[in-house]
């Protein structure tokens, strides 16, 4: 039944949402992973105009406009739950996450505008159809439905809907991001991508991930080194980002179990039981030698996905 905007409802309601890394090598558009790096969006009923506020981490790459993401997928939960809208919105984009750099900013944005809209709409989705709102908008559920759901997820579209299944990633793994100061969108690197792929290689991307899913499941990590492995998208988009081969090499000649792309790139992921910090160091040396400047964080797995609350 369609509802009616409720004025009882007319406050702002703040999400706050993990970044992803993707992919994890071999799990193309279908292995995520949520980060503890977030970023916050508010969404409040205005009897004005739309005003879209960005703050924060590369606000300026960031449109502050209606088109943005965020307002868009708040103006689907009001037409999809036939919700009367109210005239305007005060959306304020609070970004932690480094834009287009293959960390999952767009998913959380996209989910910031649909969890806060469906609260001031009276909840008339599930987290499982957000999701399915969230991938449509996206083109993949890998990066929105760890970010949602936090943990290490497995997603696959069947009919138009999203089936995703959740592990809980050990709290030992370390995530070490070398992030290169350019960005790289995904269309971009998309691009680079062969129109189809031989027999062979795709045989080789479902035993590893697989491999990956069942190290990860069992505590057997020292299989990340073999499962992490891909030959569907990472050997033709590394070609875009400088160094990317000599730094991969650091990071494992350093202790990291294994590396991988983050997303689309550029930012490159290492996983760690131990030596972080000069896995990091290395990396770091290794872009600066191809005259590539980044930032490093050592980060830990996000366990609880994305956090919605109303004053």
């Amino acid at each position: 039944m369609p509802q009616t905007f409720n004025s009882a409802l007319n406050e702002k309601v703040t999400a706050r949402i993990p970044a992803s890394t993707t992919n994890l090598g071999p799990g193309f558009d279908v292995l995520g992973l949520a980060l503890q790096l977030y970023s916050t969006i508010t969404l409040e009923p205005s009897n004005t105009e739309t005003e879209v506020v960005v703050s924060g981490v590369d606000a300026d790459k960031i449109p502050n406009t209606p088109e943005h993401v965020a307002f868009q997928a708040v103006e689907l939960v009001f037409k999809r739950s036939g919700t009367k809208r109210p005239n305007g919105f005060k959306l304020h984009i609070d970004n932690g996450i480094p834009a287009i750099r293959g960390l999952g900013g767009s998913g959380t944005a996209i989910l910031g505008g649909l969890l806060t809209a469906n609260i001031l709409c009276g909840l008339p989705f599930s987290d499982a159809e957000l999701l399915n709102f969230a991938t449509e908008m996206e083109g993949h559920p890998d990066n929105v439905a760890a970010s949602l759901y936090g943990g290490i997820v497995v997603s696959a579209q069947e009919n138009g809907h999203v089936h995703t299944i959740r592990l809980t990633c050990p709290l030992e793994l370390s995530i070490v991001l070398a992030i290169p100061n350019f960005p790289l969108s995904t269309k971009q690197a998309r691009e680079v991508l062969p129109k189809s792929v031989d027999f062979a290689d795709a045989i080789y991307n479902t035993s590893r991930s697989t491999l990956l899913i069942a190290s990860i499941a069992t505590g057997q990590f020292e299989m990340l080194k073999v499962a992490m492995k891909d030959k569907l998208h990472q050997p033709y988009r590394t070609s875009l980002i400088p160094g990317f081969n000599d730094v991969a090499e650091a990071a494992i000649a350093n202790g990291a179990l294994s590396v991988a792309l983050s997303g689309a790139g550029p930012t490159v992921a290492a996983y760690c039981l131990e030596h972080a910090e000069q896995v990091a160091k290395q990396m770091q040396t290794a872009f600066n030698t191809h005259q590539i400047i980044c930032d490093i964080k050592i980060l830990k797995a996000d366990a609880d996905g994305a956090n919605v609350w109303s004053p």
